[in-house]
């Protein structure tokens, strides 16, 4: 009987020739048929080529949707290690598209203003307004698109940060609920979590969700950043009995939800719909979309000027925006940039003085306390993260979302890969993350010279429209004529400071 090794190099050899007939005998992929066993080395670098191309290929600056750097921040953060950095700026401040602050040469002492402050309320004259507790949350993920352990990661994180999750369309799951802290729930063209047998939406369901005291809103999703015009897309391979039994589908079947609502078709409908949504439940109601043609915006201000009708807040996705699973030409091609809809939104309730009755929430490619900061200078009351947060709990941009086989637990149903995320252990890193966003935003807010990342304006920025040619964010958007609202920020200064 010849020695284990000697039966081990033969077992190999004879797997090695099976694999290069194989090869050389089939006829759907020409690489392997001309290069058998060699060609299968293709699908592989393949497979694990954006793992590769992280560590080994690209540099600091050039990954999207977000570069080493962005991601090496949120890890350190969230880890509550040093983020500093040294030397200087990798980025060309010079580059078309840039935004720089403009610093006071007095800036506010951190003694002055040591934290950020709570947000507008929104819905104040709802019966149970919501008035948030941070101006940064988490921007709508579902249960489904990700997994059990994420969700309660981040549910446990938020609480302990004092932020608000918002559910995304795939339902209210008890992992939502778990951290016992603020929830949005959002409901999709799909009315998963609220949904008839017959796809119709349950407004008894609707009515209980809304009573919920962890449920502190609910969101009209009518599109999302990455697919406008598309619905969610859930695989069959994530539709577990569970997942099956939240959003009212059955299981093991691909979930694709309509890519627009049934119960509306116009503007005016929508309104209708939201009213009655608002007779329904006790909390504010608002709306998430992409921006499109500015005319809807602007009908949607209209409304709330001439009777109070319509959304509480508005929920502005970027075209930038993520998702699990998209058309790639939805996800390149369609939707307006998150800037310049934040400012068509803020401009068209300033047009018709009712600004201060809505609240502005902004999501899309949102990372650093910089980035909120340029996104409330526009015009946003509050912003909501998501790739940033499934960052704090451990993604690594694999690009496997719509797979089910994200290796870090992230985005799968898969039981063993979702070993890797303990909820408990990623709980602190979702909440350091979430206050090193907050305290990040105040910064920059000091170094402007103000008191309250409220105080942002327009005329804070300057973007970089060519090499060696700057313009104030202001002069690029500039305020209505009617509505400029330029607060004197001195006298706010000195109000606040002996108030």
């Amino acid at each position: 009987m010849p020695p284990v090794w000697v039966s081990a190099v033969l077992g190999g050899l004879f797997v090695l020739v099976a694999l290069a007939i194989s090869d050389l005998v089939q006829t759907r992929h020409s690489i392997r048929r001309v290069y058998p066993i060699v060609g299968r080395l293709r699908y592989l670098v393949e497979k694990i080529g954006p793992e590769l191309r992280q560590y080994i290929v690209t540099n600091d600056l050039e990954e999207r949707p977000f570069n080493r750097s962005q991601r090496s921040w949120v890890y350190q953060t969230a880890k509550g290690v040093n983020s500093a950095v040294g030397f200087g700026t990798q980025h060309d401040v010079s580059r078309p598209g840039s935004f720089h602050f403009l610093p006071s040469p007095f800036p506010t002492l951190n003694e002055e203003a040591p934290t950020a402050g709570a947000p507008r309320v929104i819905g104040p004259r709802r019966p149970r307004p919501f008035a948030p507790r941070s101006r940064v949350n988490i921007a709508p993920m579902s249960f489904g698109a990700l997994s059990e352990a994420a969700v309660r990661a981040l549910a446990l994180g938020a609480a302990e940060a004092g932020c608000y999750i918002n559910t995304g369309e795939g339902g209210l799951s008890p992992h939502h609920l778990s951290g016992g802290g603020d929830v949005i729930f959002q409901i999709g063209p799909a009315k998963y979590g609220v949904r008839t047998p017959d796809g119709g939406l349950d407004w008894e369901r609707l009515r209980e969700l809304g009573n919920n005291p962890q449920v502190r809103a609910i969101e009209i999703k009518i599109g999302q950043g990455a697919k406008p015009g598309k619905g969610g897309i859930l695989p069959a391979a994530k539709v577990t009995l569970e997942i099956a039994a939240i959003r009212g589908i059955p299981a093991g079947q691909s979930s694709n939800s309509p890519n627009r609502w049934s119960d509306f078709s116009n503007t005016d409908e929508l309104i209708d719909f939201i009213e009655r949504v608002k007779d329904t439940v006790p909390v504010p109601v608002g709306v998430k979309l992409v921006v499109g043609d500015g005319a809807f915006i602007d009908a949607l201000a209209t409304a709330r000027a001439d009777g109070g009708r319509g959304p509480d807040y508005v929920s502005v996705d970027g075209a930038e925006g993520g998702t699990g699973a998209a058309p790639l030409s939805l996800t390149d091609h369609m939707g307006v940039p998150l800037h310049d809809a934040i400012v068509t939104v803020d401009d068209a309730y300033r047009r018709h003085g009712v600004r201060e009755d809505i609240t502005v929430v902004a999501a899309g490619r949102i990372i650093t306390g910089a980035d909120a900061a340029y996104a409330i200078a526009l015009g946003a009351d509050m912003v909501g993260i998501a790739r940033g947060f499934l960052f704090s709990i451990g993604c690594i941009q694999a690009l496997r979302c719509h797979t089910n086989e994200c290796p870090t637990g992230v985005a799968t149903q898969n039981r063993w890969r979702q070993r890797g995320l303990v909820p408990t252990q990623k709980r602190t890193r979702v909440a350091n993350y979430a206050t090193a966003v907050r305290e990040d935003l105040m910064v920059v807010t000091r170094a402007v010279g103000l008191l309250s990342p409220g105080e942002l304006r327009r005329e804070h920025v300057e973007i970089v429209i060519d090499i060696g040619k700057r313009m104030r964010v202001s002069d690029l958007y500039p305020y209505p004529p009617l509505a400029l609202q330029v607060l004197d920020l001195d006298e706010v200064r000195a109000a606040r400071l002996a108030g």
